[in-house]
């Protein structure tokens, strides 16, 4: 007999919890894929600024019709939402802080997710009451462009939450894996491990910055080199997910001095318009 699959539920609105990078490109893509959005953000000039942002990438990607973007406080965009998605900073302390107002203000029947990129989702899970609807929904920057999302459930997660996690991400045009619940998933423990020898590289002088971004990209085939990547991501972003696999997997993840440096001068890539990189209007500067 064939075993009978979950259901899941069915998502028409979305609310994202957060109006950064990740925010911003998750109620893009979610626009375009005919869903209602609404982006929720302490900052209001935040989520205004998240509001044209989003409005001048959906236009430039030919969409004739903008579709309207609500936005608003944690209770505006999450009542009534179908799904809700939490992509504040990377920071377990201020996620769960996030989480438990989240579920304060959700229906009994939203599925909440964590566009955490490595923190452990049983970790985050504890600052719910109901860890069944709760799971891992991990996008890559810059969203609309890449196509993979991580589901991760933890031991409490249920399966129609995993059914449902599935099918929104297949709808955003993303292609889902289910990955096991340890700190950094997949993709991120690869990114972090390549770009933290990049760094060790540059550190000690082996190449400049652009003939290793070159390697990657013409020796190894990358579309970006590793360097560049961590320009894109924030380089704070990046360093509070190598703290987090030091701790879980040892010496191997830990960060440079450089790295420490770049963040404590406030270059954490092309969001502060300069890290590794410099940028102007969020374009690299040629040299």
């Amino acid at each position: 007999m064939t075993p009978e699959l979950p259901t899941q539920r069915l998502v028409e609105n979305l609310a994202v919890v957060g109006a950064g990078t990740m925010g911003c490109g998750l109620a893009q893509v979610a626009l375009a894929a005919g869903l209602d959005v609404r982006l929720a953000d302490e900052r209001p000039e935040q989520l205004e600024r998240a509001r044209e942002r989003i409005a001048a990438r959906l236009s430039r990607a030919g969409v004739a019709d903008v579709p309207e973007l609500v936005t608003g406080s944690v209770e505006v965009a999450c009542a009534g939402a179908d799904l809700i998605i939490e992509a504040v900073f990377e920071d377990p302390d201020v996620k769960t802080q996030v989480l438990g107002a989240v579920e304060r203000v959700a229906g009994d029947q939203a599925v909440i997710a964590t566009n955490t990129s490595g923190i452990p989702v049983g970790t985050l899970a504890t600052a719910l009451n109901d860890p069944s609807r709760f799971v891992g929904m991990h996008f890559f920057n810059p969203v609309h462009r890449m196509a993979l999302c991580e589901i991760v459930p933890s031991q409490l997660t249920s399966a129609t939450t995993v059914a449902t996690a599935r099918v929104v991400a297949e709808r955003l045009g993303k292609t889902p894996i289910v990955v096991a619940d340890s700190p950094g998933f997949v993709a991120s423990r690869l990114n972090c491990m390549l770009g933290n020898e990049a760094l060790v590289m540059l550190e000690d002088g082996i190449a400049d910055a652009e003939s290793i971004d070159t390697a990657a990209r013409l020796g190894l085939n990358h579309p970006m080199g590793p360097l560049e990547l961590l320009d894109l991501v924030g380089l704070d972003v990046r360093l509070a997910a190598l703290r987090t696999l030091e701790r879980a997997y040892g010496e191997r993840f830990r960060p440079t001095r450089l790295h420490e440096q770049l963040v404590s001068d406030g270059r954490l890539g092309v969001k502060t318009g300069s890290g590794i990189y410099e940028y102007e209007n969020g374009r690299r500067r040629s040299r």
